[in-house]
């Protein structure tokens, strides 16, 4: 009994050691495969005449998805049911970043992202295809690209070009995307309006130890931790969006500073 005490007190001090380690190599597996994503991105970009790989949008109005069609940077939705487009690996091949890329499936998924709904497992499933999306003032939106301005966000820069960027190291271009909020590829949060409460649209992650990673213009790639108990939401496959409580807005405030610059 004291050998077998002895064990249990020695497995209760190193499972938390263990546990951060895992998370750790998770984090540096995740920028490693942003990082990857950034470099085909950046590849893409310098083979067509600096402009920037498409990032079609979704009709904001009516909370439609991106379009499924080429040529785009990805071009699969996710949801919680048995669609084909969690699990389906050709958007891989059909992104227009994917002879940059390799043809990698996992550069855009993140290690920790192992989350599925009721019925996901109950088909065998183990994860879903992607947890990256794209910061949807990056790159050319397509038909809501109008007079250089992305309608869905008038007063903010839509970066079309390479040469768009002022400082490329404060634009993110991928994030993790937390899994109540992942659908397209297409990240979107916008200022409220006036005398208006900020809400999350798109939300996301907080994979590692409560913070999300993020890779950008200039090509370097961080984990940022956030700063809000509201932001690390627990994966309810319930969606969004949701109101930010009051004075609990940093790392909203965060996201929008590093989407774009305002025009206005």
């Amino acid at each position: 009994m004291f050998v077998v005490g002895i064990f249990a007190v020695l497995a209760a001090l190193l499972l938390p050691a263990l546990n951060r380690s895992r998370a750790r190599a998770q984090a540096i597996l995740c920028m490693g495969n942003s990082r990857q994503l950034s470099f085909a991105w950046t590849m893409y970009s310098s083979e067509n005449n600096s402009s920037l790989a498409y990032n079609l949008s979704p009709n904001m109005q009516q909370r439609s998805f991106a379009p499924t069609i080429n040529p785009n940077w990805i071009n699969n939705v996710m949801d919680w049911e048995l669609t084909p487009g969690n699990t389906n690996q050709n958007f891989i091949t059909q992104s227009i970043l994917a002879p940059y890329a390799s043809y990698s499936a996992n550069i855009y998924h993140c290690p920790a992202d192992h989350f599925l709904s009721d019925v996901q497992k109950a088909a065998g499933w183990t994860a879903r295809v992607r947890s990256m999306s794209m910061n949807a003032m990056v790159g050319d939106p397509g038909i809501v690209l109008q007079n250089g301005g992305n309608i869905n966000n008038p007063g903010f820069q839509q970066f079309v070009k390479e040469s768009d960027f002022r400082d490329a190291s404060s634009i993110f271009v991928f994030l993790d995307e937390h899994p109540d909020s992942i659908d397209d590829g297409y990240f979107l949060d916008t200022p409220p309006p006036a005398g208006g409460r900020a809400e999350w649209v798109d939300l996301p992650a907080s994979y590692h130890n409560g913070g999300g990673s993020f890779s950008f213009a200039d090509g370097h790639t961080e984990i940022h931790r956030w700063r809000s108990a509201s932001t690390i939401r627990p994966v309810n496959n319930a969606g969004l969006p949701f109101v930010i409580p009051t004075g609990d807005t940093a790392d909203f405030d965060w996201v929008i500073k590093h989407t774009s610059f305002s025009t206005q």
